[in-house]
């Protein structure tokens, strides 16, 4: 086989949870230059209808779906918009996520179940549902998990969010124990780890510390809007049928040091 056919994804159905904005938009820009149909899902309706049209500006097909993984019928939700659409799931980017800033004391209960219920429960029951449902069955299917530097670590630099680094970290145990578990179905189970990029999500915490986060990075710069795209259409592709259980990260070498 080629190397372009590896990474080929026509006709593949790719669903981007958080896919409305950010790191999420930008997966689906590249699974859909790949030639993937694409299932964008967030919360929020408009911001979804303003990513279809960017993405259907660009030649891609987009489903859009608004449904909140932090809540427990949110993954069900999804997984059967999905699948009554298509018939069937390849690829799987779990996207979606939120934080809370405070220090460990100080940290309130309903934040830190806001965090967990979102980035590690709602990830669980929608890859459980796309595992049990589309995967498994057809024996074949690319889970890749975005996790972060902070699951890798422990505060990084300027940051004080418990929550959103244990639940980083539990995703990148998460990908390894579901690697060994559904290698036997053909299924591919893997992590990136981005560092700093400018998002929403991280604007207040950059406003602050991109300075020295920039001085204590190897490469001298965060992260773009291309640097994610060839490791996500990897991962997503026959490219990496075997590689699995790993987390990479992408971070310009600031994780090395």
């Amino acid at each position: 086989m080629s190397v372009k056919k590896l990474f080929d994804l026509t006709g593949k159905v790719a669903i981007i949870t958080g896919g409305s904005r950010g790191l999420g938009l930008q997966i689906a820009e590249a699974l859909g230059e790949m030639g993937a149909k694409l299932v964008i899902t967030a919360r929020k309706q408009g911001e979804l209808e303003q990513a279809r049209t960017h993405l259907g500006a660009m030649g891609f097909e987009v489903l859009t779906h608004a449904a909140d993984l932090g809540k427990t019928d949110g993954a069900r939700s999804i997984a059967n918009a999905a699948l009554a659409k298509y018939g069937r799931v390849d690829v799987l980017i779990n996207n979606a996520g939120t934080t809370w800033g405070a220090p460990a004391e100080d940290t309130p209960l309903d934040a830190w179940m806001k965090v967990v219920n979102l980035n590690l429960t709602g990830t669980f029951l929608l890859t459980q549902e796309i595992g049990r449902r589309s995967m498994i069955p057809n024996r074949s299917g690319h889970i890749v998990n975005i996790a972060s530097v902070a699951g890798l670590l422990g505060n990084p630099t300027g940051m004080q969010t418990i929550a959103y680094n244990t639940t980083k970290g539990g995703l990148v145990n998460l990908t390894r124990a579901l690697a060994a578990e559904w290698g036997t179905y053909g299924i591919t189970v893997n992590a990136i780890a981005p560092g700093f990029f400018p998002s929403k999500m991280a604007a207040a915490t950059l406003a602050q510390i991109g300075d020295a986060v920039i001085a204590q990075t190897p490469l001298g710069r965060l992260g773009g809007d291309e640097d994610l795209k060839g490791l996500a259409v990897l991962l997503a592709s026959d490219a990496s049928r075997h590689i699995t259980g790993q987390i990479i990260a992408v971070d310009g070498g600031a994780s090395a040091i």
